[in-house]
């Protein structure tokens, strides 16, 4: 099963779907940073750790506080 992984309906959606008799496999789809326009499909964040600003910055993007 293949899926937007951003999308969290469908992700229960597809893991309520699952035959009990066989195994089953979801391909969730992502975007890195998906949502915070500095980090978005940036790779540098896989090893990057961001600072108090950035932690920030990205907290506001995603309306978090």
């Amino acid at each position: 099963v293949e899926i937007d992984g951003h999308d969290i309906g469908a992700l229960i959606s597809a893991m309520q779907n699952t035959a009990d008799d066989r195994p089953t496999v979801v391909v969730a789809r992502t975007t890195k940073g998906k949502g915070v326009s500095f980090m978005e499909d940036d790779n540098n964040w896989h090893y990057r750790i961001p600072n108090r600003d950035e932690v920030d910055a990205a907290c506001a993007e995603l309306g978090q506080s």
